[in-house]
């Protein structure tokens, strides 16, 4: 089987800048690169935290965002692309900091088989952060 590893996530949004800003200052991502895609008429940008890397659309004459794809239970109901999903090593700390920088925190989950939390982007778009025991 050919080899393959993660090179990146994607995401449309309607401010390229604003979501720049967005990622880098709740998430602490920075600005890679920007380009444009002619074929896709997209505004775009690469942005990155350490080996994470994330490329961001502002596509012109983009539809909105659908509502129910801002809310993890209904999104999951529409068959496609869910979520990128990162690790962090504590959830309680991970959410007390997103509540400092203001992130519209969707969804925690609790469960026995592990705790999560969805966050919405300044688009809407969700975000899940899982802590994980890696021990």
């Amino acid at each position: 089987m050919a080899e393959f590893a993660f090179h990146h996530g994607g995401v449309s949004v309607p401010s390229l800048e604003e979501a720049i800003d967005w990622y880098a200052r709740v998430l602490g991502f920075t600005l890679e690169k920007q380009f444009y895609i002619a074929a896709a008429r997209s505004h775009t940008a690469m942005v990155r935290k350490g080996p994470l890397r994330f490329e961001i659309f502002e596509v012109e004459g983009a539809s909105p965002l659908p509502d129910d794809r801002r809310h993890p239970p209904q999104d999951l109901a529409t068959h496609g692309n869910k979520h990128v999903a990162f690790r962090v090593k504590n959830l309680d700390s991970f959410l007390l900091e997103m509540g400092e920088k203001q992130a519209d925190i969707a969804l925690v989950v609790r469960e026995t088989f592990g705790k999560s939390c969805f966050i919405r982007e300044c688009a809407g778009n969700l975000i899940e952060f899982v802590e994980e025991d890696v021990s």
